[in-house]
């Protein structure tokens, strides 16, 4: 019998060189990359503050949702229309769904049309609020701001002109009033260093209703399961996000450890920030392993991307999710 995953958390620093995945927007022609105010701890023990590069959460899970979709639309798993078409709103702008909620459904009856009818819905989360509900669907799937660690992390801004085969030639009035016609000069950030990711799954409620407290009937939660491993897996083989066209990251380095909770334990994570994190979730591991028996929770350690992709591998050929019992809290 496969074992069951209860959660399961990915804590990991990265080298990225030469990206611009995250930026704050424009202002003129200056992009401006964005930059976070953190905490953190000297070598002699000191918290210090530091304003460093990021990546918001929402920025990787938009890239997991986007390896999500297109492995379900692979394995034909039940999508609604909105998500087939990967609509940000998901089923709320799926039309029958719309019609259907005229009908004044309980916020029960909501989750579990949710859930049974969309995969990504029911994985990666929605909040319905038309005909004056309020019927949240919490996401399976967590992100952290991806961070830059103080010190090891640069930006800088660079010169760039759009390439016009005649710069004699000046654009006519009716030309610049068409637009983007010409020479134009602009600024864009690069950055580079070691990022600090934190990310958890909470597997065990893939299909589960949190209101009704009970798995929604007819969900292929193992297959559901599979897909969200994998779509994980390629969020960190590709790093999506803007100006990819000309500026594609340089992953140089992932090192880290998948935490992987076989009963009802959270899977530890520790921020790479701290230059402990490997130790420390190994110690928490083999404390929560002594107090409910060796196995409860395993830490997997990798120091490359093969790596990563031989762990990621390997739980979705060997384990499944996770059941609660029916009014178990997940």
């Amino acid at each position: 019998m496969a074992k069951q995953v209860y959660a399961l958390s990915v804590s990991a620093q990265a080298v990225l060189n030469l990206h611009s995945l995250n930026n704050e927007g424009g202002e003129g022609n200056q992009i401006q990359t964005r930059m976070v105010d953190i905490v953190y701890y000297d070598s002699d023990g000191q918290p210090m503050l530091a304003n460093v590069n990021a990546i918001s959460g929402d920025m990787f899970k938009h890239i997991q949702a986007e390896h999500l979709h297109r492995i379900a639309t692979e394995k034909n798993l039940p999508l609604c229309a909105a998500c087939r078409r990967f609509d940000a709103n998901r089923m709320s702008a799926d039309p029958e769904f719309r019609e259907w909620i005229k009908g004044k459904p309980t916020q029960v009856q909501v989750i579990d049309r949710l859930v049974s009818y969309c995969a990504i819905d029911d994985l990666e989360g929605n909040l319905i609020t038309e005909g004056a509900l309020s019927a949240p669907r919490k996401s399976v799937v967590e992100f952290g701001w991806v961070v830059g660690v103080p010190g090891a992390v640069t930006s800088e801004d660079y010169f760039h002109v759009k390439y016009a085969p005649d710069r004699r030639e000046k654009p006519s009035d009716k030309d610049e009033r068409e637009g983007n016609l010409g020479q134009a000069i602009f600024h864009r950030p690069a950055n580079s260093g070691v990022y600090a990711i934190v990310s958890n799954f909470e597997t065990a409620r893939i299909g589960y209703n949190d209101i009704s407290q009970a798995y929604v009937s007819d969900v292929d939660r193992k297959t559901r399961y599979a897909a969200l491993l994998e779509s994980v897996l390629y969020t960190f083989v590709e790093m999506n996000g803007a100006m990819r066209n000309t500026q594609l990251p340089h992953l140089v380095a992932l090192h880290g450890v998948v935490a992987v909770s076989y009963g009802a334990a959270p899977a530890p994570t520790i921020s790479p920030l701290n230059p402990n994190f490997v130790t420390e979730i190994k110690g928490i591991a083999g404390s929560l392993n002594n107090l409910h028996g060796d196995g409860l929770v395993n830490v997997h350690e990798f120091r490359s991307v093969p790596e990563l992709a031989d762990i990621m591998s390997s739980l979705i050929q060997e384990t499944e999710p996770y059941t609660l019992r029916v009014g178990q809290p997940a």
